[in-house]
């Protein structure tokens, strides 16, 4: 009968009411969780009673409506309002925010996804939610590539990564005194006449053991075992020393090989067929007077910024033998020792693949000049280098009647790591663009960038709008750590709440699209922040009025109801 149905009207409402009293309370006690999405009631009618579908118009009648009674009220849906919230600054480079559409992917055995970027470090460096569950995204290789074929946990290795950085370029300052004088001598350098035991001229393959002096032929000035230092100067500085050990098979020619190699002398520099500039190296010119005896002659590159010298005791054996003496001479030319012409010189550290140290020293030289400008010929030595050659490379340099450098050569040098561990050769571009030829007092060179540096731990990361975590190191270096993930939806409103913040795929949602920050539809990352609960405290307060007033109202209903069917019942006693 209707006054039943009146009773269970009342009563849907009251239920739909308390449905709604429960969002919207749900909503309130959620104002200040962090990404939190307010959620909404949809109402809808229930049953409809028909009494009359209705009918045409026809004839005499104009037709007639239909007559239908409503059975009360239930719940259409919850509708979730994934709207953005305001994003709040918090100043910890772990908390996340994303401002846009998207959610962080999380993982602990089941992969969820969240707007909640409260995130920390664990004891193992690892990115975590608050709950424990792993953040998800793009880690790197040793090299610090990004691998993006599949997800990852983040570390975020503090104190423990240790980089270093191989010197790929440097860049060098100052001005060139184009007013200098041209280099066109060297050093020349000349032994004491030298013979062998037997009194024959030396050669390149007379065993050390059989080298004498011309003095004292039956002699020898070298013993099997004995080990020799050099210790000379070159454009005024002092060169670190260098050892030479005798064995019972070394040649003049090793020794010669192992002088030139110590002085760093360049012999790649071509030949300008200027007869005047002696050719540099080390050589053996025989007497033209004396057929059994010979000298030693050390040529050394042009320039007072090459100049060699060799006092005496420079070649000395651990138990104070000194067997050879230099001093200036002429070559087999009969060029004469000039060691001058304006120069500059620099040297400056850069880093291997390890991040050692490797000194490396840059020579400019004069080498020409005229009504167009100037030539200069750099030379690259590395003054530590033990064993090996100490020149590694030699280069022009060509100005303009401007002093500016308008051509180069030679500007990358190889420098040989092996032995070292690290990779090898180390391969340096040298920048000179900075560098002028304008006349002055002098030349000055220095090196004012390069880019390689010494080991260095992780100090402090950053995540940029990209989700690229960037870590930077003690050393200034800085590297990419990783990259966070975002997943998207194609109807978000599908999802399933597995409570705490967290949503998981739901039969209606589609399934999600994995990419990054900024790309495919997802927002860009705000690092340092959070987003805020995007619940509206004053349309919740409304709704609660609209709420308890609708189930009040329901009750009246009921009770309205209730008293009619009273009377009713009375009418029958």
């Amino acid at each position: 009968m209707a006054l039943t149905n009146a009773l269970f009207a009342g009563l849907s409402g009251m239920d739909v009411s308390q449905i709604r009293l429960n969002v919207v309370g749900n909503n309130i006690a959620n104002a200040n969780t962090v990404a939190f999405k307010a959620t909404r009631v949809a109402i809808k009618p229930q049953f409809y009673v028909t009494d009359s579908a209705g009918s045409q118009p026809q004839g005499d009648s104009g037709g007639t409506n239909p007559i239908q009674r409503g059975l009360g009220a239930s719940m259409a849906s919850l509708d979730r309002n994934f709207a953005q919230g305001t994003i709040e600054s918090t100043g910890r480079n772990t908390d996340l925010a994303l401002d846009g559409d998207g959610f962080f992917i999380v993982k602990a055995g089941e992969t969820r996804y969240t707007r909640d970027g409260t995130f920390r470090l664990n004891s193992a460096n690892q990115l975590v939610t608050s709950a424990g569950y792993y953040v998800q995204g793009y880690t790197v290789d040793a090299n610090f590539n990004l691998v993006t074929t599949q997800l990852s946990n983040l570390t975020i290795p503090l104190g423990t990564a240790v980089v270093a950085q191989a010197t790929s370029a440097a860049a060098l300052e100052g001005n060139l005194d184009a007013s200098g004088q041209p280099a066109t001598g060297a050093s020349i350098l000349n032994s004491q006449a030298l013979t062998t035991t037997s009194l024959n001229a030396p050669t390149e393959l007379t065993l050390l053991t059989d080298l004498a002096s011309a003095d004292n032929p039956t002699e020898a000035l070298f013993a099997a075992g004995d080990a020799f230092t050099l210790s000379a100067r070159k454009g005024g500085r002092n060169l670190p020393s260098a050892s030479f050990t005798v064995g019972s098979t070394s040649t003049l020619g090793d020794l010669m090989t192992f002088l030139r190699q110590a002085l760093g002398i360049n012999t790649s520099v071509p030949d300008d067929n200027n007869p005047t500039t002696p050719a540099p190296g080390v050589s053996i010119v025989a007497d033209p007077a004396n057929p059994t005896t010979a000298r030693l002659v050390i040529t050394g590159n042009t320039g007072a910024g090459n100049a060699l010298s060799l006092p005496p005791g420079s070649f000395v054996s651990s138990a104070g033998a000194s067997p050879l003496a230099f001093a200036d001479g002429t070559d087999a030319d009969g060029i004469s020792s000039d060691p001058t012409g304006a120069s500059a010189y620099s040297s400056f550290v850069v880093y291997d693949s390890l991040g050692a140290p490797v000194t490396l020293a840059v020579t400019s030289v004069l080498e020409s000049t005229s009504a167009t400008g100037s030539r200069w010929r750099f030379y690259v030595e590395l003054p530590s280098a033990t064993g090996a050659d100490r020149a590694v490379g030699t280069g022009t340099l060509t100005f303009d009647s401007y002093g500016r450098l308008v051509a180069s050569t030679g500007t990358t040098v190889a420098i040989p790591r092996t032995g070292t561990g690290a990779a090898s050769p180390l391969t340096i571009s040298l920048d000179f663009s900075r560098i002028t030829a304008l006349a002055s007092d002098g030349s000055t060179m220095v090196m004012t960038s390069q880019d390689g540096t010494p080991p260095g731990s992780l100090t402090g990361f950053s995540v940029g709008t990209d989700g690229i975590i960037t870590g930077t190191f003690s050393n200034g270096a800085t590297r990419t750590l990783g990259r966070i993930a975002i997943a998207t939806f194609s109807n978000v409103q599908g999802l399933m709440d597995r409570g705490g913040n967290m949503f998981v795929e739901g039969a209606n949602s589609g399934p999600a699209v994995i990419g990054v920050p900024g790309e495919l539809g997802a927002g860009r990352i705000v690092a340092g922040a959070l987003e805020n609960s995007n619940v509206d405290l004053s349309e919740e307060f409304i709704n609660l009025i609209i709420a308890s007033t609708g189930f009040t109202a329901a009750s009246r209903v009921i009770s309205a109801s209730d008293q009619l069917l009273n009377e009713l019942l009375n009418t029958s006693r």
